[in-house]
Parts: structure tokens; sequence; C-alpha cells
């Protein structure tokens, strides 16, 4: 019954791995250019990954670690979530009222330690206003769909196993 909290978390990593490959396919693969909230939405799936990775490290047996695990991973799912939300009420206004989404990553972030590092997850300059469409759905939708599935299948799992407690 524990393995299966290691699993939801596993799968969630394998969620994000996917997300975030695609997110690079499109844009090095297809030659779009993400804007910056779409960025932003590639950060926090990346996030959710990694938080699951390490997650995966906690005594999961512990009712403590499935919680903290949660709440960890559902921080930059959250994040994103919100992210793609407000991407997808500015693609809704008229032309004329779309705020500029800001300043490209790249160039905030230039003078930052390993900036060479991470700078090709960061790369785009793209409009945030400007809708791309995968399979005909808008990418902020997809964002926002794989947010609430991780977020679902992460905080169903630990409801399911919020009663089950084993000694160590």
């Amino acid at each position: 019954m524990i393995g299966s909290y290691r699993k939801i978390l596993l799968g969630i990593f394998a969620v994000a791995v996917v997300c975030t490959a695609m997110s690079l396919y499109m844009q090095y693969g297809r030659g779009m250019d993400p804007c910056v909230m779409c960025i932003i939405q590639r950060v926090s799936i990346i996030f959710v990954g990694l938080l699951s990775l390490l997650s995966m490290l906690l005594p999961l047996k512990r009712r403590w670690a499935r919680t903290v695990a949660a709440m960890l991973v559902s921080i930059p799912a959250l994040w994103g979530g919100w992210t793609a939300i407000s991407q997808l009420h500015l693609q809704s206004l008229p032309i004329d009222q779309q705020p500029s989404c800001g300043a490209p990553w790249t160039f905030r972030l230039q003078g930052a330690p390993l900036f060479d590092w991470y700078e090709p997850i960061i790369r785009g300059y793209g409009q945030c206003g400007t809708v791309e469409y995968f399979l005909s759905v808008p990418f902020a939708w997809w964002s926002l769909l794989a947010c609430a599935f991780i977020l679902v299948g992460l905080w169903s799992g630990w409801w399911v196993m919020r009663h089950h407690e084993i000694a160590e």
C-alpha cells in the first residue's frame, strides 16, 4: 500500500518529464517562441518533477512525510496552474487591452550565476497574448490541465492513504 504513494510520485515525475520534453520540443523542434508566462509554466512543471523525485526520498510510510511531499509538490503545481489561468485571461482580452508580459527571462537573469546552464530552458521572446495551439487546444489549457491532473493525483492518493501509518 505504501509503495503506491511512491508510484504516484513517480507518475507525477513522469508527467512532468513528458510536459517539459513536449515544451522544449515545441520550442526547439517546431520553432515556436514561448512567452514569459509560458516559461513560468515550464519552470513550475520542472520543479514539480524535481520535488516529486526528491519527495520519494522521504519515509513515505509516515503520514507526515506523505503530507510534506504533497505540499511540496503542490506549490509549483499551483503556481503553474495560476499562471496558466492568468495567461488564459490575458488571451481572452481584446488586443488593445492586453498588458505586456514583461522583459524576457534571459534579459532579467543575464548576470545570474550559472546562467549558461539554464538559459536554454528560459529562452523565449513570444507575446503572452498570442494563442498557440496543439491538437486545437491552446497551450495554456494544456498546462492548466497538467497542473490539475498533478494536483488531483497527488491529493487523491494522499486522501486514500491518510489513515495508513506503518510502524518502522
